[in-house]
């Protein structure tokens, strides 16, 4: 399956999201994602050589998910960290359009990032969050 070449399709209320077994087949096509809440949403964690370069990168994130209709959460941190997440708000989910951001993301990364492993792993990301919710926002 070629995601590279497809475009995002608007998703209505009302379609499934997939479930975690074709969720696993997709993210296959899309190296250095994760699933997260079993499989709700997907991740990837980047570290970039400098601010310039992170604030650069989510600018042609930025006009990839303009370009397709298809927004992931974005979030910048420690200088030059970045936590892409992406799921379906309309569905609660994950859709292809998620799988064919993901890939699309992986193509814009310069080489030396692509396959880079994860920054922080998923368990410790879940209490970090849970604490952010409840001491934070």
């Amino acid at each position: 399956m070629d995601l590279l070449h497809k475009k995002c399709l608007p998703c209505e209320g009302g379609t499934k999201p997939l479930d975690e077994e074709a969720a696993r087949k997709y993210l296959a096509l899309a190296p250095g994602w994760m699933l997260e809440q079993g499989s709700v949403k997907m991740a990837r964690e980047l570290a970039f050589q400098d601010f310039k370069n992170a604030i650069a990168f989510i600018n042609e994130l930025a006009a990839l998910a303009e370009t397709e209709g298809h927004h992931p959460d974005i979030n910048l941190f420690s200088w030059n960290h970045l936590k892409i997440t992406l799921w379906t708000h309309a569905i609660g989910g994950l859709s292809e359009n998620d799988f064919i951001i993901a890939v699309k993301a992986n193509a814009l990364l310069p080489n030396s990032i692509r396959s880079a492993p994860p920054l922080i792993p998923e368990h410790s990301l879940a209490k970090l969050s849970h604490y952010a919710q409840t001491h934070i926002l």
